[in-house]
């Protein structure tokens, strides 16, 4: 990265980050600004995505950020909703996280600070928003996904069109029309170009859109994984409007079907948690990012790798005592988080490399984001701004695009999907 152009870009660091830490040296930008990298990249004939770690854990966010500072690659830190009920990161820690651990690291990165999936399922969950959004951007988020897909399609397009209004420019919006519902709940192009086409009309621009296209959260053994064609076939529907994919759910998929998402697809965010969370605690994960276990269903832990063998133990015993399998080992992160930070200081810098070593794989060998913090600041000091300007702009009709023309077609495509059961769990 160029040590120059970097502390340049320092001075056009987004607002609420400039107010939070007026004398940092770490870079947190826009969710725009990393995506706007990758479609730089893209253009230039080097098709790329980068990763969005979910920082479950201290050692996750750090070895995260090691592997970005070594690839000079942009990224994003992101926690969701979910996550925040079982881990120690939240929405309005995970800045601070970032920030701290980087500038004690004496770290050079490009980072976003992304709140993924912001559920909201009820009047209540909307009513919770419209108070907390502004309040985690105070906080330093720089990217948010607000996630009403578990609505009908018609009310999942006015949740976004009211909560939309309360993110600030330098803010980048993604948007999701399909989470996990079974085998026969497949997003369909027809379904995020409704979604789309709705919030064009009226002026909401989401830099992302998160679709249902065979992703699963936590560990997927179906072998089925993520329908490249179809998230191509939605992506170059909505290709006019210039929103992009996000990935959900890399989980079960390998990395040729990770490189083939990067190359044949309109993709330039990859979430992954599971399995940094995994590999964070010294377990063999496999390149399908899923944890192997052995024929009693046990993790496999490998040894001299990540956490200690008593703290390993200690971790079983309670995920036994509270009845957690598989993926669901998840939950022990916040109750067993003090416990593993008073491990040896070799302990927890193994858990971090392990982390660093897994990222920086993915960054080099399979999203080709390596060096994409270049073209970030390039961007960045281009506008001298921490808001970046876009190719968005109005296409659709808002005369046409009314309340009731939402709701007739959303009602339409809602009744094709009657029959679907959903699993909605982050």
């Amino acid at each position: 990265m160029d040590a120059n152009k970097y502390h340049q870009a320092l001075q056009y660091r987004p607002a609420n980050v400039q107010k939070l830490f007026p004398d940092s040296k770490t870079l947190i930008v826009s969710g725009k600004v990393i995506h706007a990298a990758m479609a730089k990249r893209r253009a230039g004939g080097k098709p790329a995505l980068t990763i969005a770690a979910n920082g479950r854990s201290d050692w996750v966010i750090e070895g995260a950020l090691r592997a970005a500072h070594r690839t000079g690659a942009a990224l994003l830190i992101e926690i969701a909703k979910s996550e925040g009920n079982y881990c120690d990161p939240n929405f309005y820690t995970l800045a601070k996280k970032v920030n701290d651990i980087a500038m004690k690291a004496d770290l050079q990165v490009v980072v976003a600070i992304h709140a993924d999936h912001y559920a909201i399922k009820n009047d209540q969950d909307l009513a919770t928003a419209r108070e907390e959004l502004p309040k985690m951007v105070e906080a330093g988020v720089t990217s948010v996904a607000l996630d009403a897909s578990h609505l009908p399609p018609h009310t999942n397009v006015m949740v976004n069109l009211e909560l939309a209004k309360l993110l600030p420019d330098y803010v980048s919006l993604e948007t999701e029309v399909g989470e996990i519902k079974g085998e026969q709940g497949l997003s369909t192009p027809d379904e995020a170009a409704f979604h789309i086409k709705a919030l064009n009309a009226h002026g909401v621009f989401p830099t992302w859109i998160a679709v249902n296209n065979g992703s699963a959260h936590g560990l997927e053994a179906t072998g089925g994984g993520i329908d490249v064609d179809l998230t191509k076939a939605i992506h170059d529907v909505i290709a006019p409007y210039y929103v992009w994919g996000a990935q959900h759910g890399t989980s079960g998929n390998n990395y040729d079907k990770l490189r083939d998402i990067v190359a044949r697809t309109r993709t330039t965010k990859a979430n992954v948690a599971t399995a940094l969370q995994m590999v964070s605690w010294g377990l063999k994960v496999n390149e399908f990012g899923n944890a192997e276990q052995d024929d009693e269903g046990n993790f496999v832990k490998l040894p001299d790798q990540g956490v200690t063998a008593e703290s390993w133990d200690a971790v079983v015993a309670y995920a036994n005592e509270q009845g957690f399998k598989g993926g669901n080992y998840k939950k022990v992160n916040k109750p067993m988080d003090g416990q593993l930070k008073q491990q040896p200081a070799e302990a927890q810098q193994s858990m971090v490399k392990a982390v660093e070593d897994f990222v920086v794989n993915l960054i080099e060998n399979v999203f080709g984001a390596a060096g994409t913090a270049d073209e970030a600041l390039d961007i960045i000091l281009e506008a001298k701004s921490g808001t970046i300007p876009t190719l968005h702009e109005v296409i659709e009709d808002k005369a046409k695009w009314t309340e009731a023309y939402i709701r007739e077609q959303g009602e339409l495509l809602d009744a094709q999907q009657d029959d679907v059961e959903g699993d909605f769990d982050d």
